[in-house]
């Protein structure tokens, strides 16, 4: 018997709802929508979800409530993540989004956003015995998992969102040379329990993106390089054309990264410190393959309700 599920992933960027139908250990997607909510805009380096984005994340659970309608779901997942996390009026979010559309968010601990991340990338990744670094970059935090022979060997979540970043230290447009240095010192410092993790597990020298920076760092580079997509799930991004990319970005300015084949609008502020915390990993770490999977937390979400009827 076919079970129709539905998972709705709050990030802190964009709000995602997929409505699934589970054929025997694969789904089949009915209906997808994804809405730029920017739930971090305005208020996250100060902990509080601001009113217009209150507002606006309210909005859209309205309309995937409604979007819901049209099916008969048999499971349903809501999970909110960094943004309503570290936010202090983060469970009147969840209150009112109750109230207002229905919908019942759980909030998920880092951990449990690192483990269900896991969970989407390791079936779209054929990875196999191969020891590799998993790194989703979302708008409130930022999640790494040091994987092996399938397993898990070691996860955490760092408040280093591209969002957040952006919040914190505002850089002019485009990024000068000393706000460069002061973002990725920051990181550096933040990062010390990856180093440390690498060290224990490594070597490790594969890196796998997940989640939205890392589809526009492929969408901008087979642009730029004039590729084209292979495979379904997963996609090798070469390095030395990242690196070439990243340059760009550094020096864009928001105008310029709008009109940038490959960009999408709701990146083209936040991407430039994305792409410095990847540049950062790849460099500090000597990573020397890059893969992008199609999967990441919700499509883990999806899996997880498929294995726990």
């Amino acid at each position: 018997m076919s079970m129709t599920i539905s998972v709705i992933d709050c990030g802190t960027n964009t709000f995602h709802l997929i409505v699934a139908e589970q054929q025997e250990d694969n789904f089949k997607i009915l209906f997808r929508k994804n809405i730029a909510v920017k739930l971090g805009e305005g208020g996250i380096s100060s902990n509080k979800i601001a009113p217009a984005a209150f507002g606006r994340g309210i909005d859209a659970l309205k309309e995937f409530a409604d979007d819901m309608k049209q099916f008969i779901i048999n499971k349903q997942l809501c999970y909110a993540t960094e943004a309503i996390r570290r936010a202090a009026n983060g469970k009147d979010f969840v209150e009112e989004a109750k109230k207002q559309s229905g919908i019942m968010l759980e909030i998920i601990d880092g951990l449990r956003e690192a483990e269900l991340i896991f969970s989407g990338v390791s079936h779209a990744v054929p990875f196999g015995n191969e020891k590799v670094l998993i790194m989703d970059i979302g708008g409130g935090s930022t999640e790494f998992v040091i994987a092996g022979n399938g397993h898990i060997l070691w996860r955490q979540s760092f408040p280093l969102g591209a969002a957040l970043l952006l919040d914190m230290f505002k850089p002019s447009d485009p990024i000068n040379d000393a706000q460069e240095k002061l973002i990725t010192e920051h990181i550096n410092s933040v990062l010390i329990p990856l180093s440390d993790a690498l060290t224990q597990h490594g070597p490790v020298n594969t890196l796998v993106g997940s989640a939205g920076s890392f589809d526009t760092f492929l969408d901008l580079c087979l642009q730029r390089f004039s590729r084209t997509k292979t495979n379904t799930t997963w996609w090798l991004l070469e390095i030395e054309e990242y690196i070439k990319v990243h340059q760009t970005l550094l020096t864009s300015t928001f105008q310029q990264r709008l009109e940038m084949p490959g960009m999408i609008a709701m990146r083209a502020d936040m991407i430039v410190v994305a792409s410095m915390l990847l540049n950062y990993v790849i460099h500090k770490h000597n990573m020397n393959k890059l893969l992008v999977s199609a999967y990441a937390l919700k499509e883990g979400m999806l899996y997880f309700a498929m294995k726990n009827k």
